[in-house]
């Protein structure tokens, strides 16, 4: 208990946190940090350290350490049953020990690592519903003196406040899913793709895409396939003043030429053999919305004659016949070839490729934003851990390294695949790099097999002479010099293999 005269600052500072705890704070880190300063400060002692349980592994990691070796105890860990903090957590009980040196249960290794002599110690375990979350510890109280019992009853009741500050992160992390996981289901019941990015280069686009939302000038988007060209075209209408009008989408390499007139134009009964009936075209239905021709560059030079007259004059006609319609659509287009070099062979209108590109955007490749991986493989996690009915907790450091220095030659696509293979195969907690099935070399591990030798050597140079033009910033030149091989064999390479050459 308690000696009959109560500290004032120790209590004025116990109601205050207890008040952050009880209010909407939620950056539970600097809560906790706030916690674990005020215990060290009203205890006196020299440093102090928070750590959490990671039961999986069965090991504890310094979730925060404060004093003057804090910085370098984060990279340590300390097994349950390991040293005193490891000693509190194995059996949930409370341990003071004024001579550390002496008492069997202290592990030495860390203080010496860090060269910080520890000569007293209290640690006392976070509990939630009486089960161990982790430990505070508290090591030297200054001035050589002892922790006393009030040192200790003060510190158990930091500690309740910390497991409080936890459960507390827990909840609102809970609700922040469900509420994200509702805003993706209102999204994705619209038609539309939730937008999950984090490096500098995609934030940039997602700027400028602001300002050409405000437009109703054409866009052309460009990027390799699955880099998210329709999620940039989503982003556009929703942030454009029609976003409350029709966005229609059509995949003009999915359609058969034969139909697709039909399907962009619309057609009457009459007009061909299976025309039993009239039917609206996709600009039809689009008026006054946003239509996204993806896959242009495979439209065919008679379409985009007919497209062309749409941009320029608004009118169209159905197939089979003469009358006119007028519509009010704002044109978004996007194509993973290069369309210059299709205008340049003449397989693609200039006239229409000057109408389309008033606004063009280039999309850069997973490979070089690699600070969207962690955050893309985060979403696609809980994705596919909700429609599979399975738990995991997150990726281990394996399958993040593993996915951090893969290439991701399918970009977005082939990550979203790839988690989702390995949310059906991994069977621990976490996903490790095995469940991915991807390899160093930027295949899958199923895309060598059934191959022969020729097929796979090209594989290997398509992804080889990529990552060169990458490292010397797609200057072919300099690449050259770096493969040790004439400019004019890259040139050819590039073309044989099939390699997109990025344009900013």
């Amino acid at each position: 208990m308690f000696s009959s005269k109560i500290d004032v600052n120790k209590l004025e500072t116990f109601i205050e946190i207890n008040n952050l705890i009880n209010s909407n704070y939620t950056d539970a880190k600097s809560l906790l940090t706030r916690i674990l300063e005020s215990a060290m400060k009203l205890t006196e002692g020299e440093a102090s350290s928070l750590l959490l349980l990671d039961k999986a592994s069965g090991t504890l990691y310094f979730e925060i350490a404060l004093g003057p070796k804090g910085p370098e105890l984060k990279k340590f860990t300390v097994k349950v049953g390991e040293g005193i903090a490891g000693w509190v957590a194995q059996h949930n009980r409370t341990l003071s020990v004024s001579d550390v040196a002496n008492d069997p249960r202290f592990y030495p290794e860390i203080s010496k690592q860090i060269d910080y002599p520890t000569k007293c110690i209290m640690c006392v375990p976070m509990r939630i519903k009486n089960e161990c979350v982790g430990v505070i510890e508290l090591l030297n109280k200054n001035g050589g003196r002892y922790f006393s019992e009030d040192d200790v009853e003060w510190l158990e009741i930091f500690a309740n406040q910390a497991a409080m500050a936890i459960q507390n992160a827990k909840y609102f992390q809970k609700a922040q899913d469900e509420i994200h996981f509702l805003q993706d289901q209102i999204q994705t019941d619209k038609g539309y793709h939730t937008f999950v990015a984090k490096s500098k280069l995609i934030l940039e686009k997602l700027e400028m895409l602001d300002r050409v939302a405000k437009t109703d000038s054409s866009v052309l988007i460009l990027g390799e396939s699955g880099v998210g060209k329709e999620l940039f075209a989503e982003q556009i209408h929703l942030r454009s003043p029609r976003n409350g009008k029709p966005f229609v989408r059509v995949n003009c390499a999915a359609i058969p030429e034969g139909l697709l007139e039909s399907e962009l134009f619309g057609h009457v009964k009459g007009a061909f053999t299976d025309a039993v009936q009239n039917r609206r075209g996709r600009f039809e239905m689009a008026d006054a919305g946003t239509i996204f021709l993806d896959e242009i560059g495979d439209l065919s030079l008679k379409l985009q004659a007919k497209l062309l007259r749409v941009i320029q004059q608004k009118t169209f006609e159905k197939v089979g016949s003469s009358d006119s319609l007028t519509v009010d659509v704002r044109i978004l287009a996007a194509t993973n070839k290069d369309i210059e070099q299709l205008v340049a062979r003449g397989e693609f209108r200039s006239d229409l490729y000057y109408r389309l590109n008033v606004l063009p955007m280039y999309i850069p490749p997973l490979r070089q934003r690699t600070e969207d991986i962690p955050e893309l493989a985060d979403y696609f996690l809980k994705k596919f851990c909700r429609e599979t009915k399975k738990q995991f907790k997150g990726f281990a450091d394996d399958a993040m390294s593993a996915m951090l220095s893969y290439p991701w030659p399918g970009n977005i696509r082939e990550l979203e695949n790839a988690v989702e293979r390995a949310v059906v195969i991994g069977k621990s907690d976490y996903i490790h790099a095995q469940d991915l099935l991807i390899n160093p070399l930027g295949e899958t591990a199923d895309d060598f097999r059934d191959k022969d030798l020729k097929t796979a050597l090209n594989i290997f140079k398509k992804h080889f002479i990529m990552k060169a033009l990458e490292e010397n910033r797609w200057n072919q030149t300099e690449t050259a010099k770096a493969l040790k091989i004439q400019r004019t064999y890259l040139s050819r390479l590039i073309k044989e293999l099939e390699i997109t050459i990025a344009k900013e």
